[in-house]
């Protein structure tokens, strides 16, 4: 399956930058790490797969602020009465953006559940174009450098970079990983959730 894989991107390197392309597009890490990874082996280009990180995930954030940004200068309706289902998704990011401020525009990113909607929220709540700009740059690019950083260090670990295959005993050790990545997912989960319900219950 893995060699069908590698063979699929040597001969449609386009499409799979097309890829990182979407995944960046939504913020997805899995596939940014997994593109980094495959340019550690040889398969991508790093310069290309983070370019294209960066550029993309910069460029979509500004788009959403500037879609807050216009709500807040032109409100209408109330936003719980316009939109109801975003109002309530935007609770949480309000909340953080009134506790931490400018650490939550550099920060959102990395907060799951939450990082589609917090750039319309940060509009919405009257930052200026002029603070936000340079906080998201800074933001895009330190999410891209570890995004595309880590997933290099791993391929670089588990693939050779002249063959591009997997040295020996990778497999083994690459389901060690994802067993570790698996089970500190799951705890980061219940924390955060854990906090959630802290924070939720200080609000009221």
């Amino acid at each position: 399956m893995l060699d069908s894989l590698f063979d699929f991107i040597q001969k449609s390197p386009n499409m799979a930058y097309t890829i990182v392309f979407l995944g960046a597009l939504i913020e997805g890490e899995l596939i940014i790490l997994s593109a980094s990874a495959l340019a550690a082996a040889g398969y991508l280009s790093i310069a290309k797969v983070s370019s294209i990180a960066f550029f993309t995930t910069l460029f979509i954030d500004q788009v959403l602020f500037y879609v807050g940004h216009y709500m807040y200068k032109h409100p209408g309706r109330p936003l719980s009465e316009r939109y109801p289902r975003l109002y309530q998704r935007s609770k949480r990011a309000v909340l953080y953006l009134k506790k931490y401020d400018t650490l939550f525009i550099l920060s959102f990113r990395f907060v799951y559940g939450i990082r589609a909607i917090s750039p319309v929220v940060i509009g919405l709540c009257g930052s200026t174009p002029k603070r936000f700009v340079p906080l998201n740059f800074v933001s895009a690019l330190v999410w891209t450098a570890i995004s595309c950083g880590a997933g290099y260090c791993f391929g670089d670990f588990f693939f050779d970079a002249q063959t591009g295959h997997l040295v020996n005993s990778s497999v083994h050790k690459l389901q060690g990983v994802v067993i570790g990545v698996v089970l500190l997912a799951i705890v980061l989960i219940v924390l955060f959730r854990l906090k959630g319900k802290i924070l939720k219950k200080n609000s009221e």
